[in-house]
């Protein structure tokens, strides 16, 4: 008995030894009053040292599976270990139209998967490649020897301090006035507009959106129910005219907007037309959610405001902020700037959901970002995420045939085909032979978009692109070829 016991390297011998006997124990190969074997007759029988037996006997001990008798040995106890009456639940009936809408709208399950060997053009996550490990282990070491009891216990719900006024000050520097304002810590941009729209929108109620959009948003909307308008967007942004006339016919209680590098078009939009979309909903006293998406991947021209800072010192801006889409995604922090009375609802929100995001991981951001990291590591970023992007504009309007090629700059181009192409038959020959992207009509609000698709560039090298846009681009040739000749 006993020689069946296998031990690996990677974690502590008497960890898997007390694992082990547990198990022989809940299964009944072990009789509760049995006797185990002396701490030095097992340990030469599986081979560890006596200390590794005597420190699993002692935590079995503590645990109650077993007790030991001084002068006689260490024996089972009574453990209760027979199964009680088998009770199947029908789950599947049970679950709310929620969690069903929510399986439905899970891109993660419904679309194609990559598989080893594919070129995935899927994500628009950063290259984990580029991470600065080395400076956020140091960053990790020196801010947990600072406060690291502190950093492990309970938090507060608005966030980390340091990393509050950290961030305040961040937002000064694209001109935002803070006056009026307050921070809110979130675990990522998703639970940021959930708590948002939790404290704003109720189900029913209007949103206006730039269509096509953030998909993820476009799926939290359709989860809330609300009634999503979507707006045309032109060349330089979302149609302005067409926005005025939504707002003025339609019950909105709130707009949604990516001004800056805008997912899924990689569109920014200029100041003049940021002013005027400004003034459209000043004049309706409809509030803006802002979503900072990749601010940081400027690649030429002059700073562009985000509207929280155009809006002066105005509350109708809530703006939403992430580093996810460049630095540490796994991370899963961002933030919401909204008006002070407003964050401090939001902040209740939020400690209702789970307490508050979590502290060490706030702290070892901030000691990332305010020791002149960040910034060094932006640059080298910046110059890598430029060339590639360059180099995708350049493949793609060599390679893909296309009506109109998108996108000034982030982790994404956005390609539109000519009218009868079919974005997802392109993605299904794609896929057969090895490349992978996103269907465009993921992101538009109507059901629209067939002849479009999103490339992510994040991950992926120039050779790679140059291989897996030849293969898009025959075949949208062939398909191209095949509605001619049909015509």
């Amino acid at each position: 008995m006993f020689t069946d016991f296998k031990y690996t390297a990677d974690r502590p011998a008497y960890l898997q030894l007390k694992e082990y006997l547990k198990e022989q124990i809940l299964s009944g190969l072990i009789q509760a009053g049995e006797r185990l074997p002396a701490t030095r007759e097992l340990a030469s029988t599986i081979r560890l040292g006596r200390n590794t037996v005597i420190q699993a006997y002692q935590d079995l001990e503590e645990e109650g599976f077993i007790e030991t008798v001084p002068g006689q040995g260490s024996f089972v106890s009574a453990v209760v270990v027979e199964a009680g009456t088998t009770t199947r639940i029908p789950w599947d009936q049970l679950t709310t139209p929620y969690a069903a809408s929510a399986v439905q709208l899970d891109i993660e399950k419904s679309e194609l998967k990559w598989e080893r060997g594919m070129i995935s053009f899927k994500s628009i996550a950063p290259d984990g490649n580029l991470f600065p490990t080395e400076d956020f282990k140091r960053a990790f070491l020196h801010r947990f020897a600072l406060e690291g009891e502190k950093l492990l216990n309970y938090g507060y719900a608005q966030g980390y301090r340091p990393l509050l006024e950290y961030l305040a000050n961040y937002l000064k520097q694209k001109g935002v006035d803070p006056e009026g304002k307050a921070i809110l810590v979130t675990n990522g941009f998703t639970e940021g507009l959930n708590v948002v729209l939790a404290g704003i929108c109720a189900p029913g109620d209007g949103i206006v959106t730039e269509n096509p959009t953030h998909n993820t948003a476009l799926k939290i909307f359709k989860l809330r129910n609300l009634k999503v308008y979507g707006i045309p967007m032109t060349p330089d942004g979302i149609d302005v005219d067409a926005l005025a006339a939504t707002l003025a016919a339609k019950p909105v209680k709130a707009g949604f907007l990516i001004p800056s590098y805008h997912n899924p078009t990689g569109l920014v939009m200029p100041p003049a037309k940021r002013q005027a979309v400004l003034e459209v909903f000043a004049r309706h006293r409809v509030p803006i959610i802002e979503d900072g998406f990749n601010e940081e991947l400027r690649y030429s021209g002059a700073h562009v405001a985000p509207l929280l800072a155009l809006a002066g010192k105005g509350n109708n801006v809530v703006y939403i902020g992430s580093f996810s889409k460049i630095l540490f995604p796994g991370l899963r922090l961002g933030w919401v700037v909204a008006d002070r009375a407003l964050i401090a609802t939001l902040e209740s929100i939020k400690r209702s959901m789970n307490i508050h995001t979590s502290f060490l991981d706030q702290a070892l951001l901030y000691e990332y970002l305010q020791n002149g990291s960040f910034e060094k590591y932006l640059r080298r970023a910046r110059k890598v995420y430029r060339q590639r992007h360059e180099a995708a504009i350049r493949l793609a309007s060599a390679l893909i045939p296309h009506r109109r090629i998108w996108g000034e700059g982030g982790l994404h181009i956005f390609v539109e085909l000519a009218p009868q192409i079919n974005a997802r038959a392109v993605l299904a020959a794609c896929y057969r032979r090895g490349v992978l992207f996103m269907p465009g009509d993921l992101f538009y609000t109507d059901g629209g978009g067939a002849n479009t698709l999103r490339l992510g560039i994040g991950r992926v090298t120039e050779e790679e692109m140059a291989q897996g846009f030849k293969i898009i681009g025959e075949v949208v040739s062939m398909l191209e070829g095949e509605k001619s000749a049909s015509i």
